[in-house]
């Protein structure tokens, strides 16, 4: 009887402890990868959201009818202008450096980043009316080519380094001027490296 006892409370075995171990540190690796995976996937959802606002800002002002401002002769007419917004003087920040590994607060003086075409109508982000107030993990520019023909073509682009590796991700929606003078924008966007 004393054996038995001696036995029944003598714990937990080396070969036990190693398993409860080895299974605890298994399950913390791949706690880390889902919460890196996940806190990745959080930051590219700004690329995402803010490609597809400068994309409807893009179809706003394409909307937005541009006409001269002179006086019409009685029974005269004015076409219908809609064009697309010309490519910005700057990408949001200049450079990708800026945003490799950290986030960037936007300058909002007059002039600088957002703001850097205020002074040309039709041309840049003050075009789109699109800004940022937040510090932004991805620089920011767009494309137009032919903007006031039916060939038109617009691209929108958002380019970042989360961990600073020195591999960028790039995110890209595109758009295009129809037959029927419509600016109709892709249903998806393109990734490369999202989570880079």
């Amino acid at each position: 009887m004393r054996k038995f006892m001696r036995k029944a409370s003598r714990g937990f075995t080396l070969i036990e402890l190693m398993i409860v171990v080895a299974i605890i540190g298994i399950l913390a690796v791949l706690a880390i990868y889902g919460v890196r995976k996940y806190i990745a996937n959080a930051k590219t959802a700004e690329a995402r959201n803010s490609l597809g606002q400068m994309g409807k800002d893009e179809s706003t002002a394409f909307e937005k009818e541009s006409m001269g401002g002179a006086v019409l002769a009685a029974g005269a007419n004015a076409a219908v202008s809609r064009s697309l917004c010309t490519n910005p003087s700057t990408p949001v920040p200049a450079t990708i450096a800026k945003v490799k590994g950290m986030k960037y607060q936007a300058d909002a003086t007059s002039g600088k980043d957002w703001n850097a075409d205020n002074g040309t109508p039709g041309k840049g982000f003050a075009c789109l009316k699109f800004s940022m107030d937040a510090p932004q993990y991805y620089m920011y520019t767009f494309t137009t080519v032919n903007g006031s023909a039916a060939a038109g073509t617009w691209a929108g682009t958002a380019a970042g380094d989360l961990n600073g590796d020195g591999v960028s991700s790039l995110f890209t929606l595109n758009g295009a001027i129809s037959t029927q003078m419509t600016f109709d924008l892709a249903p998806n966007l393109i990734e490369a490296n999202p989570e880079e």
